[in-house]
């Protein structure tokens, strides 16, 4: 891809410039402050070419062991923000404090593109380094920032648009930083806070991770804001004293940082006791009781919940407590869920009957469509509800971790191994529910493996001699039909039968007939419950084809709320609906405006899909099957070539 860089000398002298005279309006005071520190500390020249050094493997697994738990933590949320983005010219980055990149989301395409400038794990992107850009300057600042184009301190950068927040410890201060890295020419403020977002679920997780013999308190002054993104959290230990906090609980209780509370005890936080609340908390199903601020009549609706560390040892005896309590992920997650539209609603009571009996249940459905979430239910009333849910997606991780990660490994068993070495996910699922999400994309040599653990239920970790016994219920799932990787030899059919005990589709958002609802609770699970929603864009959210599904719908309406930030949600506060090619201006009426123009091999690339859509009449599902991709990578596609939705009628 040709890259759009800036003159050099131009750029010098506008460096110069505003560090001499000031911004004056023409680019961000944090950006200017950046630029300042680059000549004046580190003594930088913005026309030199400058490529970031690269630790070398000891030193990066030292410092990628240091994080080793915000590592854990920052995966799944970096894999799942990369889904939603759906922009393969763009990476997920993490790096440590000090600018050094630990871990990376992206398409391997995007990661050979950007490689040469130096965007790869084990890079130092500290501002003395790298100059102004978005993961040094959001340490060095302290805060969020977005780097366009240009605002980077060395022109050859200037292709690249940086977003970063920075990601806090249980402590309150920054551990990491959380940053998009793309091609995009576009203002980032809608970027920066679905980064903010990820970044609290990060921070959540690792509380949780952390303190793992405390007990986690959830509150918010708005009930139905408990178990979502928006509570706060503390963690107490058994005598009641507080241990940390999450942002938000700072934020509401009005404190400047975790040491203003840390060794306070409950009860001088609120006008209750740990024991008080936890009993109320209990009698209450876990569901949020009321409660005050010590010397102060704010009220707060808060649960209390045992340690997590103790519910994980009764699961060897569940308990009402154990299977009711609800989940510490910072969203709210139902036992049973409820889906008012008839057809899900008979599968799952389907699957309830077959899981109970210990039969393998394999989901079929496209991505983004609630496969995990039906999963979850279906554990959560089973009768290993008392147990452990581990999931695993088999497509995020690459081919040389999958092995690692579902067999686990002894210490030493390879270079880079943790120092203790690390029970995998399957020993992880012992007594409760394994899930496999996208188990269509594990390599061959690996589907013989997990079928001899299924048949034998014995588990060998890697660089192990004796292998260990294993019992858990097996949940599978696949965006691809398996019967047809089995025809064309890409999937074994004797795992095929051993996975399938039975097989159940989860049908696409746009088929679902209770979409309304699950607009409705998608809304209240992300803070708007009580935000109304304009007639115009209440039709362009039941009448949009949801490609994404329910993960799409999740990530839309999240921005909305905080777009809305407490206002009606119109059509404005909806901008990647609006936004995409033909949609708006079929509903509109409007007849859908010429593609831009493309490059050559790009007009034909979008002939050669046109043709295709053509001939199959616009069957997305049956395009998709004969190009051998999913109908989320074809919509990509689609969009990236200003094809619509539809044809124009």
């Amino acid at each position: 891809m040709a890259l759009a860089l800036q003159d050099p000398q131009q750029h010098l002298h506008r460096v110069l410039d505003v560090v001499r005279h000031g911004p004056r309006n023409l680019i961000s005071t944090v950006v200017a402050d950046s630029w300042a520190r680059c000549l004046n500390v580190h003594h930088l020249d913005p026309s030199q070419v400058r490529r970031p050094p690269v630790l070398g493997r000891a030193a990066l697994d030292e410092r990628r062991e240091r994080l080793l738990d915000v590592i854990e933590c920052a995966r799944y949320e970096m894999s799942t923000l990369y889904q939603q983005l759906g922009d393969p010219q763009a990476a997920i980055v993490l790096t440590d404090t000090d600018g050094v990149i630990l871990h990376m989301a992206s398409s391997p395409e995007f990661e050979r593109e950007v490689q040469p400038l130096g965007l790869e794990v084990g890079a130092v992107w500290s501002e003395a380094e790298a100059g102004t850009n978005g993961m040094g300057t959001c340490v060095a600042a302290a805060r969020p920032v977005a780097v366009v184009q240009d605002d980077h301190f060395f022109t050859h950068y200037t292709s690249l648009t940086c977003s970063a927040v920075p990601v806090h410890d249980p402590a309150g201060e920054i551990c990491a930083v959380l940053d998009v890295s793309s091609r995009s020419q576009v203002p980032q403020q809608h970027l920066l806070l679905l980064l903010g977002m990820t970044a609290r679920m990060i921070e959540n997780r690792l509380i949780d991770l952390r303190f793992r013999d405390a007990h986690p308190i959830h509150f918010h002054s708005r009930p139905e804001f408990v178990y979502t993104l928006h509570e706060g959290k503390l963690v107490v230990d058994r005598s009641g004293l507080v241990l940390a906090a999450n942002r938000s609980a700072l934020t509401q209780l009005g404190v400047d940082s975790v040491r203003q509370i840390r060794g306070h005890r409950l009860d001088q936080i609120f006008q209750t006791t740990l024991d008080d609340m936890l009993q109320r908390s209990h009698r209450a199903a876990f569901h949020p009781v009321v409660t005050y601020r010590a010397n102060a009549a704010n009220r707060f609706f808060a649960v209390a919940r045992q340690p997590t560390r103790a519910v994980t040892a009764a699961r060897s005896a569940p308990t009402t407590s154990a299977a009711c309590e609800a989940p510490s992920s910072g969203r709210a997650q139902q036992m049973t869920p409820r889906f008012a539209d008839p057809v899900l609603q008979a599968r799952f009571a389907t699957a309830q009957r077959v899981v109970a009996r210990g039969t393998p249940l394999l989901l079929r459905g496209e991505t983004g469509a609630g496969k995990e979430v039906f999963a979850r239910g279906v554990h959560a009333s089973s009768p290993r509800a008392g147990g452990p849910f581990v999931a695993i997606n088999c497509a995020s991780l690459p081919e040389s971790l999958i092995e690692a990660e579902l067999f686990g490994y002894r210490a030493g068993a390879f270079t880079g191994a943790e120092r203790r070495g690390r029970p995998g996910k399957i020993l992880q699922a012992d007594g409760g529910t394994l899930f496999l999400d996208e188990i269509g994309d594990m390599p061959l040599a690996l589907q013989a493996r997990l079928l001899r653990v299924l048949d034998e239920r014995m588990v060998t970790p890697l660089g192990a001699d004796e292998p260990q016994r294993v019992d858990f219920q097996l949940i599978s799932a696949s965006h691809c039909n398996l019967g047809e990787l089995v025809a064309r030899g890409h999937f074994r059919q004797d795992l095929y039968f051993r996975l399938a005990g039975i097989e159940l589709e989860v049908p696409a958002l746009r088929e679902r007939s209770d979409r309304a609802e699950l607009i409705r609770d998608v809304l209240a699970d992300e803070g708007g419950a009580d935000m109304p929603i304009s007639p115009a864009a209440w039709d362009l959210l039941m009448r949009h084809p949801w490609p994404g599904n329910v993960r799409q719908l999740r990530h839309v309406l999240r921005c909305a709320v905080a777009l809305a930030d407490g206002q009606t949600i119109t059509p404005e506060h909806l901008p990647s609906l609006r936004g995409e090619p033909g949609c708006a201006d079929r509903e509109s009426g409007a007849e859908t405006p010429q593609a831009p123009s493309l490059d050559p091999a790009q007009a034909q690339e979008r002939q050669a899909l046109l043709d295709l859509l053509e001939a199959q009449r616009w069957n997305v599902s049956h395009v998709a099957k004969r190009l051998g991709v999913s109908r989320n990578t074809l919509y990509r596609r689609m969009h990236r070539l200003h094809i619509p939705l539809a044809p124009n009628n």
